[in-house]
């Protein structure tokens, strides 16, 4: 058990990133403030029940992702569905307007390298919730699969199935984009 003496020692460290979490989830500076100051207050009055040795800043994460469910998601009375099942693999890469690979780099790269910060922004924020959560955990924060299944409070294939079923969403989206901007080609039979 952790002594609450502790906490802001301890967990003040993880504000920025924790609210740049919530700046991501809320899509609003005033709704990610709540959201960080309610997961401080819940992590606080909760901190007596931490075990020392575990991981905290996974600890706040699954806090604050619970509270955004809770707060955030509660307003909506159904779940989004998204059809990303016939999106093919490597999709963006693919549809690369003049495409001239280069050694030694990945298909991932020689494609984002095409798009701007906010194009990729714009392409994150258009994902389902769910898989939304699940690619920014992984990809921008970086957590592993377990972690994320206990953060987010579901089974690690879930997990893994979100995730995966993100990226293929988020290419289909950056082509999307891309193609309004003249930056990759899409056949008439791709979309």
């Amino acid at each position: 058990m952790a002594d609450q003496a502790q906490f802001t020692d301890l967990a003040m460290e993880y504000m920025p990133a924790l609210y740049t979490a919530a700046l991501r989830m809320t899509r609003n500076v005033a709704d990610a403030e709540d959201l960080v100051q309610e997961t401080y207050l819940k992590a606080y009055r909760a901190f007596g029940s931490f075990e020392e040795g575990t991981n905290l800043k996974a600890w706040l994460y699954r806090i604050l992702t619970n509270t955004y469910i809770n707060i955030y998601r509660a307003k909506k009375r159904r779940p989004e569905v998204a059809d990303v099942e016939d999106v093919e693999e490597l999709y963006l890469y693919h549809r690369l307007a003049d495409r001239t690979p280069t050694a030694g780099r990945s298909a991932e790269e020689e494609a984002l390298e095409r798009f701007t910060d906010e194009d990729v922004k714009a392409a994150v924020e258009s994902l389902p919730e769910a898989f939304r959560l699940a690619v920014l955990l992984a990809d921008v924060e970086g957590f592993s699969y377990k972690e994320i299944a206990e953060i987010t409070d579901v089974p690690i294939g879930t997990v893994m199935s979100r995730i995966h079923r993100g990226r293929k969403a988020l290419q289909k989206a950056l082509v999307d984009r891309g193609s309004t901007r003249g930056l990759v080609t899409v056949s008439d039979g791709a979309r």
